[in-house]
């Protein structure tokens, strides 16, 4: 492991990344439920499919990005570009689940030729600093924002946006009380404080649920915390993946069309990426003291490989999870925590029953602690300095939870500095990998506002 891994220099060993990637994958797993329920309910995909697609194409890419490139990060197919793949590509643009694979397939070939010839590479390492900074605090928020949703902690209002969920709900009790667990625990510095915080909720969620304070209601999304290990239940996701599922007829007939998709894909998933690595590297300790990132080459080879693989497989794009600074906090810091994530998406393959029991009220504690360490970046920023720096770094911070979208984040970000350094007569500070990225975000911002486009 020390050969492999260089655990003595980065300071930590076996047992603390065990502990943080079993920790990383608890607070992951629910995407082994969420993506069979976004892509089964398609013409030609079933359930069972995407669930050992799902499971299977994580465990890959995130092993690939234990040994491409050392790093604590884990994959799995993206929250939203799911969605965009099931909802707008098979729904509203009404394109076939072949169609919208083979989108994903050129995609991952797309990156895998931008990550050979450095340009993602380059990318994460000439973002200006103030901007990293912005975007590692953006994505505190962003965890946050969604954890206290999922757990209904926060509930949207018509009057106010949002609002105070009920504080009578078990759910939201147990994330509050959750969170405090963590907290006495890394105070007392526990080792695997966060994981010991998520099983001890998950704990008192069965409790209630046995003596009846905890109803479960799965018609409005309340379900049983109480795994089940019957034949019946494991045997239920057990199908093999649906294997090459390509139209590449379609994209002859209709180039134009794919095209957007496709740009789409790729648009979301390089930043949404970026901005992951940067964010999970900086609490680990693994940047430069110049800001750049060693071995980010071969973290987004990781993610691209990845992305290729979950279309032949038959899932959405595959992509770095936020969820991996939940590992990162818990002591995470070389691709041993990457690789223990990787072989438990192997292992709920076939113990799906008891990670799918899972609760958001469970792992909310977790990811609320996560965003505080994440959020801490803030101090580092620079308010006072110059004013692309200031803005760009503070629209980052912002739009990430706002928009909810880590790459919305980075583009107003982006934008905004760019903009400025024009303004402010400081052109030659723009490198051509900022100008280069301006003009991504000003092409799919002329998807969003243009007709027709």
């Amino acid at each position: 492991m020390e050969k492999l891994f260089k655990l003595k220099e980065h300071g930590t060993n076996v047992k603390t990344e065990i502990i943080a990637g079993i920790t990383t994958f608890l607070a992951m797993a629910y995407i082994l439920a969420v993506n069979p329920s976004y892509l089964g309910g398609i013409a030609g995909a079933s359930a069972p499919a995407i669930f050992m697609a799902t499971a299977i194409s994580a465990a890959i890419a995130t092993i690939c990005m234990a040994f491409f490139a050392n790093y604590p990060v884990a994959l799995a197919s993206g929250m939203g570009l799911n969605a965009f793949f099931a909802f707008t590509v098979c729904g509203a643009m009404g394109c076939s689940y072949q169609v919208a694979l083979t989108a994903v397939f050129v995609e991952g070939i797309i990156f895998i030729i931008l990550s050979l010839f450095k340009f993602r590479e380059a990318l994460v390492n000439k973002i200006p600093t103030n901007l990293k900074f912005g975007i590692t605090a953006g994505i505190g928020l962003f965890i946050t924002i969604i954890a206290l949703i999922n757990s209904k902690v926060i509930v949207a209002d018509p009057a106010t946006t949002v609002a105070l969920g009920d504080l009578s709900s078990i759910p939201v009790i147990l994330s509050i009380v959750g969170l405090l667990i963590i907290g006495v625990l890394q105070y007392k510095k526990v080792p695997g404080g966060i994981l010991l915080g998520i099983i001890a909720t998950w704990i008192l969620g069965i409790i209630f649920e046995l003596v009846g304070w905890y109803v479960p209601d799965p018609a409005n999304g309340v379900y049983s915390v109480i795994p089940s290990l019957s034949w019946d239940a494991i045997k239920s996701n057990f199908a093999a993946p649906a294997l090459f599922q390509f139209d590449f007829g379609y994209v002859v007939k209709n180039f134009a069309s794919f095209a957007i998709v496709v740009f789409t894909f790729l648009y979301t998933d390089i930043f949404d990426t970026v901005g992951t690595l940067i964010g999970v590297t900086q609490k680990a300790g693994l940047t430069k003291e110049d800001g750049t990132l060693p071995n980010a080459g071969g973290a987004l080879m990781a993610d691209a490989v990845g992305t290729v693989v979950g279309a032949c497989l038959g899932t959405s794009t595959v992509t770095s999870y936020v969820e991996s600074s939940a590992g990162v906090a818990a002591g995470g810091k070389t691709g041993l925590t990457a690789l223990t994530t990787g072989v438990m998406f192997l292992i709920a393959i076939v113990f799906a029953p008891i990670f799918l029991a899972i609760p958001s009220f469970a792992t909310t504690p977790a990811m609320l602690y996560v965003g505080i360490l994440m959020l801490s970046a803030i101090k580092n920023m620079k308010f006072d300095g110059d004013i692309a720096d200031v803005i760009g770094g503070f629209l980052a911070v912002v739009m990430m939870p706002f928009a909810y979208s880590i790459a919305t984040g980075i583009m107003f970000g982006i934008v905004s500095w760019v903009i400025l350094k024009v303004l402010t007569g400081k052109i030659k500070d723009i490198s051509a990998i900022m100008w280069i990225s301006f003009a991504l975000f000003a092409c799919y911002i002329a998807t969003l506002v243009i007709p027709g486009v």
